[in-house]
């Protein structure tokens, strides 16, 4: 089951990303309750998470079982090969940062795990240092709670929603949050286990679409939808970053996958899809082609505005992924699944 038209919703929410790591003097940030939007705008994150765990449920709802070695091999080329591409492309500008030890960490990805490492290197690799950890724990979570139809993962799932969003919201209030740049402020936002409740959503969201997918017009519900959740960016001032956007994403990314209204023509453009295909490049080198760009004009004594530098930057964002995609990621991928492992 392939379904083109979510594919466009990443490049949406890695593109917020971006914005949200730019210059904060950018004229977004300069409009009242849009400035919000764009500052809360890295919850998109947890939208990559959620529909990971959705988009596996989709490609391997048929298998009788996961295969485990087949399976990481595949995550492997999938992801591997851009998140060093992303670590080689900041040390061009920040070679002065390197270091064994964060050099170690970043290569396994296990960052996310050490309160205080987390924003290593080129830092958006911490969010897939968690996705290593989701891509570890799904073929077991198939083969012993999907596939077999154990409804115990559904309880397990919803209470661990429950238990993160307590959490979150009591740690800073009894004194243990210490503000930002503090292990503390890695711990609550960034360490894997804050997360999980993300990809299980993500899973049992993809195994309820499966089981009850109908295509109809939903492009009504789509708008709607993606309105509340800029209205609720804007507006409402919550804890985001450990799964409560799960109350929109998921009905958000269930409507979009079935609908079969104008919303899916329009997302499923070619030039759309394309830049959805393209996503995890932004996403995984906007930071240090950032570096690149700012670098390349201060050798030039270019003198631009911020908001000429952003247009500037964007152009060559979007550029330099899509090279990446063709010429690193897809080649990289289709070689590394050519490598079979032989069963004794």
């Amino acid at each position: 089951m392939k379904i083109g038209q979510i594919t466009f919703t990443r490049f949406v929410a890695a593109m917020a990303i971006v914005i949200s790591h730019f210059n904060k003097d950018l004229f977004l940030y300069k409009i009242d309750y849009i400035s919000n939007l764009f500052l809360r705008a890295n919850v998109g994150v947890s939208y990559f998470f959620i529909l990971s765990g959705f988009i596996m449920i989709i490609a391997y709802h048929k298998k009788d079982k996961i295969d485990y070695l087949e399976f990481y091999k595949n995550r492997f080329a999938r992801i591997y090969p851009l998140y060093i591409l992303g670590l080689l492309l900041y040390f061009m500008t920040r070679s002065q940062m390197f270091d064994w030890y964060k050099l170690m960490l970043y290569s396994l990805g296990i960052q996310s795990w050490i309160p205080g490492e987390a924003m290593i290197l080129n830092f958006p690799g911490w969010s897939i240092s968690v996705e290593f950890f989701f891509y570890l724990l799904f073929p077991l979570l198939y083969n012993y709670f999907y596939y077999r139809k154990n409804k115990m993962i559904w309880v397990a799932a919803i209470g661990l929603w429950l238990i993160t969003q307590v959490f979150s919201n009591l740690y800073p209030v009894y004194g243990a949050y210490e503000g930002p740049h503090t292990k503390s402020h890695e711990f609550l936002y960034y360490f894997p286990l804050w997360h999980l409740n993300e990809f299980l959503i993500g899973n049992l969201a993809g195994i309820f679409f499966v089981r009850n997918y109908r295509q109809k017009n939903y492009d009504r519900q789509v708008i709607v939808l993606f309105l509340l959740i800029l209205v609720t960016l804007m507006f409402v001032p919550l804890f985001y970053h450990n799964g409560l956007m799960a109350l929109l994403f998921v009905p958000a990314i269930f409507v979009i996958s079935a609908n079969n209204g104008w919303v899916t023509r329009f997302f499923s453009l070619k030039p759309l899809e394309y830049l959805g295909e393209i996503s995890y490049g932004i996403y995984i080198t906007h930071i240090p082609v950032l570096y690149l760009v700012r670098a390349f004009l201060e050798w030039q004594q270019y003198t631009f505005s911020i908001d000429i530098v952003f247009v500037i930057y964007i152009i060559v964002m979007l550029l330099s992924s899509a090279f990446f995609y063709q010429f690193i990621e897809k080649p990289m991928r289709d070689l590394l699944r050519k490598i079979h492992f032989s069963k004794q």
